[in-house]
């Protein structure tokens, strides 16, 4: 029996993290993403999860990290300004090694802009928030990998304990596509847990992945979460040998690991001259333009980036040095590129 739906990209985001086992989603309603919104307050309820509409997307995304502190997978959605007013509880997020899920259905901006399509909060992905950090950040150009993405994003935040900023956009969460969801579960991750003795137990000590066990709240385990630079005890620390430590396994926890988390694929690649490079609904329409440039019999490729953080700079040399020339095509002026 065929399990094909008719499904809209925003209800494929909420699919997926019910999927991957999200139980609190906190939000504000905010165009184009309150249809997250709006699904998840249906069916958080019915799996045992929470579903709380904050005063505003500051407050979002503080009961989210909160969540994810007291051990549950946990989610929040926004667009481009909403996402502006999310960044510092981000920022905080990533120096306190907190597991959360950011969905931003972009729009065209700056500041309220309007409610149409957009792709211009690729920069504010990787460097909207202070200081230094790894960023991880996915981009769907269907309506499957909006579920398949929202996954990966879940799992990701937690195997390696950090914010995951799943980048659609206005086109992609609206459209409707026939979807056929995937037969057999997507493996889940589970944050690590801490194994030793309590007495012993530094919350920042990282295992030789750079990621630290996570306590749960209530468990035994002491942790002291601070935004502050802080030692392996979690106690602030102006040090600068600490600081640094710090600073740079925040990055290297994530880029140490790229080459598992650089997702992209390939279209007429093989023997391309031109070759195009996209994302998210701009992708959709390169294909099609491939298409009518091999008919014309100019040899065009697409590469399509799934993951835009960290930037998959080793395909994109290798896939460009065999090209005549390169387009990247995107809805801003200019932010990939």
């Amino acid at each position: 029996m065929s399990n094909a739906r008719l499904m809209q990209g925003s209800e494929a985001v909420c699919e997926g993290a019910i999927a991957a086992g999200v139980r609190f989603f906190a939000g504000y309603p905010i165009t184009p993403a309150t249809e997250i919104v709006e699904k998840m307050s249906e069916m958080l309820p019915k799996v045992g999860g929470k579903f709380i509409q904050m005063e505003d997307e500051i407050a979002s995304m503080g009961a989210a990290c909160g969540a994810s502190l007291a051990s549950v997978k946990s989610i929040t959605a926004t667009s481009g300004p909403g996402f502006s007013l999310k960044q510092e509880m981000i920022g905080y997020a990533s120096m306190t090694e907190i597991p959360v899920t950011i969905v931003d259905v972009q729009r065209m901006g700056p500041s309220t802009g309007n409610i149409f399509a957009g792709q211009g909060d690729v920069m504010q992905a990787r460097w909207g928030a202070s200081g230094d950090r790894g960023v991880i950040a996915l981009s769907p150009s269907t309506v499957r990998e909006c579920y398949e993405l929202t996954i990966q994003a879940v799992n990701w935040s937690e195997k390696y304990r950090t914010p995951v900023v799943l980048l659609l956009d206005e086109i992609i969460a609206h459209m409707r596509e026939r979807v056929e969801l995937p037969d057999e579960a997507i493996p889940l991750v589970e944050r690590k847990r801490p194994t030793g003795e309590k007495a012993d137990f530094q919350p920042y000590h990282p295992d030789e992945d750079g990621v630290c066990p996570m306590a749960e709240y209530g468990s035994g385990y002491y942790s002291h979460i601070t935004g502050l630079m802080h030692d392996e005890n979690g106690m602030p620390n102006n040090d600068a040998p600490v600081a640094d430590k710090l600073v740079r396994r925040l990055n290297t926890k994530i880029l140490d690991h790229r080459r598992d988390i650089e997702l992209y694929k390939t279209y007429m690649t093989e023997d391309a001259e031109y070759l195009m490079i996209s994302f998210g609904c701009s992708a959709r329409a390169c294909r099609k333009a491939v298409r009518m440039a091999r008919a014309k019999g100019i040899k065009v490729g697409l590469l399509t980036l799934i993951t835009i953080w960290p930037f998959p700079a080793e395909v994109v040399a290798e896939l460009a040095a065999k090209c005549k020339k390169v387009l990247v095509v995107e809805m801003n002026l200019g932010q990939l590129i």
